[in-house]
């Protein structure tokens, strides 16, 4: 039986690769060769031989949660990503810690804001994600209010994390603070951003903030974090510390580092104001389709065909696509499925009343989406679809703000 750190032989079209078996996610055999550089095979279409054993790595178990009188009391529920996780330097890969009790050991700072509990929910990288795994999520947080924390801290691997904030905001209401938080490095590097991420996240899930909100560096320094409405947040850069950034709309609040203390922003749930709800309904055959010049509308049609009950079309600045695809997105709204028109410059809003293309659009029955982002629009319309008895019902909920993701007007400063 193979273990990480064997040292094996992959040969696959008649070339034969050695290295050390490296941890995997995907189901790939994943080595890395003398070379330094890193190989994946799908193993069932290579050969697979042990050429000879390695050491299993000794890993002390992480000590236990200390608890201060008088702290108030957090959970910490783990999906994975690079905040959960570190380099194996044996392998060179970033691999996952596996506890709320890892996680803190390497943060001892979070210990003078909270007790905690913790749980793994996921260990995969957020691309993994699903909408049943959204659910399970929500599910899981709605326990950890029940049982009584004070907040909820969900990690979270930074790709996918928006819409994972953005289906706990439609999910739950919330009467404590609900937050994830991940990182753009593993926290053994030098420039890691994983502990002040994880420090402003308790500092904000032990705050007034009673929303499902993103905690991350607010600059490239380790100088304060932004904490954003779950439903606001784009991730804007794919490897700078600051990445993310609320979209037409401020941030809620700014959590300086190292004092943790916490500037108000902009209006928020306060603690205690909602009881709590969950209401985990995902209609998951739905889909997101981006316009671009020159598509046909065959493409929209294959979602139509293959049962989707839902559509959001990504279109052009005020939400345009060619008026030939006028003629399906009738067709699609005629046979019950909601198209939810978005645009895909982020900034601004919507507006199908300018242009002819867009009162054809409104003619053949799209939605406007307002200023909602693409991807909270589609996590939306699934929550909408799923939590509704009739179609029309869903089509009504996507016009109005149910969690802070539409506003009346759109600021023209952020």
């Amino acid at each position: 039986m193979l273990e990480l750190g064997d040292r094996i032989a992959v040969t696959k079209d008649g070339v034969r690769r050695e290295g050390v078996l490296m941890p995997s996610v995907s189901g790939t055999v994943v080595i890395k060769m003398d070379s330094g550089y890193n190989a994946g095979f799908d193993p069932e279409r290579s050969d697979v031989e042990l050429v000879r054993k390695g050491k299993a790595p000794m890993v002390p178990p992480p000590p236990p949660l200390l608890r201060r009188e008088g702290l108030p009391k957090v959970s910490i529920l783990s999906t994975g990503g690079t905040i959960a996780s570190k380099v194996d330097y044996r392998t060179g890969a970033v691999t996952s810690q596996f506890s709320a009790e890892e996680i803190i050991s390497s943060i001892p700072e979070l210990l003078e804001i909270a007790n905690y509990d913790g749980r793994v929910i996921y260990n995969i990288l957020s691309e993994n994600m699903k909408a049943e795994y959204w659910q399970v999520l929500a599910r899981a947080v709605g326990s950890e209010i029940e049982k009584g924390a004070e907040g909820v801290i969900v990690t979270h691997g930074t790709d996918t994390m928006t819409y994972t904030a953005a289906a706990l905001s439609f999910m739950i209401k919330t009467p404590v603070p609900v937050v994830l938080v991940g990182s753009q490095r593993s926290s053994d590097r030098p420039s890691s951003d994983a502990a002040m991420n994880a420090i402003s996240a308790a500092a904000v899930a032990t705050s007034d903030i009673a929303e499902v909100t993103v905690v991350m560096h607010g600059t490239t320094s380790d100088d304060f974090a932004l904490v954003h409405r779950g439903t606001r947040v784009r991730k804007m850069h794919t490897s700078r510390r600051d990445a993310f950034r609320s979209i037409n709309c401020h941030p809620i609040a700014k959590v300086s580092y190292p004092d943790r203390e916490i500037e108000v922003l902009g209006g928020h749930r306060r603690r205690g104001e909602a009881a709590l709800e969950v209401n985990d309904g995902l209609e998951s055959r739905c889909a997101l389709v981006k316009y671009f010049p020159g598509a046909k509308p065959d493409l929209f049609e294959h979602y139509i065909n293959s049962g989707y009950r839902g559509i959001v079309l990504e279109g052009t600045g005020l939400g345009h696509v060619a008026s030939d695809w006028i003629k399906t997105i009738k067709s699609a709204t005629d046979a019950g499925v909601p198209v939810v028109i978005a645009s895909q410059c982020l900034r601004g809003r919507v507006c199908d009343r300018v242009y002819d293309t867009g009162r054809d659009i409104l003619a053949a029955g799209g939605i406007e989406g307002g200023d909602t982002l693409p991807e909270v629009a589609l996590v939306k319309l699934m929550w909408a679809l799923a939590n509704t008895s009739t179609v029309e019902e869903a089509k009504g909920l996507m016009k109005v703000s149910l969690a802070g993701e539409i506003s009346s007007s759109t600021p023209t400063t952020v």
